[in-house]
């Protein structure tokens, strides 16, 4: 076995099981919550960025060219996003919410071919290595913003009982979700808006035109209108709380399908090949 191949079946299983202990640790009857995801989700983001390092040195690019090191990189920087958070905030279950997210991606990527291919004459330009990286940052914390909207729901229901369960002293107060949740939003809206910046640009570069109406383009278009009515409502309607938390959640679900719909079911010059 290839050593990236084996890194990268190492961090799927460092990231199964960190995602079943996310889930145990919901349910589990203590008030405190453990380290063990969080430590088990090091592990397998250590070997992870190991898989992306040597992808990188092999192909002597960034590897994102196609649907299994796109979908790997995406979960890669879910999984920076989450870190920092989770040491700046300490959210505590915050990894029983976004390891699902995290393992349901390197699941998907597991499935696409894993050869490293040689860079096509159009992604030969540093405007792609900034897209993508830009695109995938935002992307991440539209993830992260819906992970969190979860645990806003799920907290809202939990004051609005009459018996408070162990699951509300875990997690953290509605304020505290809400803003969070608005931090990222507020994170992803500007690195989407450099994404496409940049990708019109290495468009023009690559096919002699900035834009094309391309399906991946149209649904980057719709993202970033999504992501803008969010921001809107938020402040000019007071869209907060739970209104907030369902429309990350909603965002997050187009931002799942401009990534797979339109690159597996939609046809266009635009998509991983």
């Amino acid at each position: 076995m290839e050593t990236n191949v084996l890194l990268f079946e190492l961090a799927l299983t460092f990231y199964f099981i960190a995602t079943i202990s996310g889930i145990i640790e919901i349910f589990r009857g203590k008030k405190n919550t453990s380290k063990v995801t969080l430590y088990l989700s090091m592990a397998g983001f250590a070997f992870h960025t190991a898989n992306i390092a040597i992808r990188y040195v092999e192909g002597g690019h960034v590897p994102v060219t196609n649907m299994h090191e796109a979908t790997s990189f995406f979960s890669w920087c879910v999984l920076v996003l989450f870190f920092f958070h989770e040491f700046k905030y300490k959210l505590g279950l915050l990894s029983s919410f976004i390891m699902p997210i995290v393992f349901l991606l390197m699941f998907s990527a597991s499935i696409f071919p894993r050869e490293i291919k040689a860079l096509s004459p159009v992604l030969q330009s540093y405007w792609f290595g900034i897209h993508v990286v830009f695109a995938f940052l935002g992307d991440a914390s539209f993830a992260m913003a819906c992970g969190i909207g979860i645990m806003y729901l799920i907290q809202e229901r939990n004051v609005k009982s009459k018996h408070l369960s162990m699951l509300f002293q875990k997690l953290p107060s509605l304020q505290t979700l809400d803003e969070i949740n608005y931090h990222l939003v507020t994170l992803g809206f500007p690195l989407l808006t450099l994404s496409m910046i940049t990708g019109v640009i290495w468009a023009n570069s690559a096919w002699g035109t900035y834009w094309r109406w391309d399906p991946k383009e149209v649904w980057s278009l719709i993202t970033w209108l999504v992501y803008a009515l969010v921001l809107h409502l938020r402040l000019t309607s007071g869209w907060r709380g739970k209104k907030a938390a369902i429309l990350s959640i909603i965002g997050f679900a187009i931002v799942i399908f401009a990534f797979f719909g339109v690159s597996i079911i939609l046809k266009g010059r635009h998509v991983f090949m």
